[in-house]
């Protein structure tokens, strides 16, 4: 993970819950501005890769303005998603 990049909890307009690496990438006006990479849904306190059911990327663009707000995941979900991962570097 490189230093542009932040786990955070996305609440989602649609009021998803996403736990995910985040970076905001430079786009035309009317773009998508974020990139979502690993992004896992918060479903009943458990994880659940986020759209699996209909792809196999693991890096999704999004507009920002989806986004009502952002937070820093305390130690549980930071855990528990990095294990889902097989843990950082």
């Amino acid at each position: 993970m490189d230093d542009q990049t932040m786990i955070r909890i996305l609440v989602l307009l649609t009021n998803e819950y996403l736990i995910s690496q985040i970076e905001e990438v430079g786009s035309e006006l009317g773009e998508p501005d974020c990139k979502l990479i690993e992004p896992y849904k918060i479903v009943d306190g458990e994880l659940v890769k986020w759209c699996e059911e209909y792809t196999d990327q693991n890096e999704m663009m999004i507009h920002s303005d989806k986004i009502l707000t952002l937070v820093e995941p305390n130690e549980k979900y930071f855990d528990m998603y990095s294990e889902a991962l097989g843990g950082f570097k």
